[in-house]
């Protein structure tokens, strides 16, 4: 009997140790998300941000996009290249320029990230006059916004470089 006692007291002990344990993870865990906010890894949306496109003359001309996450949203995004096109037709959709994927950015307040779009690699006379472009999130195309262009373009084979923090880093170099 004195055996049966003892073995019941050991688990309730282990039983009232995993409980404490429990508890303990789990108010570390709230405070760690108390911490940080709304800052909960959430992956930009192209509803989440909002876009403008100028005109850049280095490397022959080209368009640099900004991407800066609407007020009070922090979403991270991957440095892959945005999807955008200039028409509906798939010869105007952008390439990727780069093909090693850059570092995740964290865009929140006043943080922008940069992707260089080059609507024409092409060296001859080719190609097709264009005033907006199509541009989202890669991967979620279903929510793209149309982006009125500082001026016409033409367009023949265009390419787009990751996301990047500099836009320096943003220039579509073609080759």
């Amino acid at each position: 009997m004195r055996s049966r006692l003892v073995a019941r007291s050991a688990r309730l002990a282990l039983a009232a140790v995993a409980a404490a344990v429990l508890t303990i993870t789990a108010t570390s865990t709230a405070a760690a998300a108390a911490d940080s906010g709304s800052d909960v890894g959430q992956a930009c949306g192209t509803n989440d941000l909002t876009f403008t496109v100028s005109e850049e003359t280095q490397a022959g001309g080209y368009l640099l996009v900004s991407a800066k996450a609407l007020p009070g949203i922090t979403c991270y995004l991957e440095g892959v290249f945005p999807s955008a096109s200039f028409g509906s037709s798939a010869d105007t959709e952008v390439s990727p320029a780069e093909h090693s994927v850059t570092e995740t950015l964290k865009l929140s307040g006043n943080t922008v990230a940069y992707a260089g779009i080059n609507p024409k690699t092409t060296d001859n006379d080719n190609g097709r006059q264009f005033d907006k472009i199509h541009l989202s999130v890669a991967g979620d195309e279903i929510n793209s916004v149309t982006l009125d262009l500082p001026d016409t373009v033409t367009v023949d084979r265009p390419i787009a470089t990751n996301w990047h923090a500099d836009p320096a880093d943003a220039v579509p170099f073609s080759g």
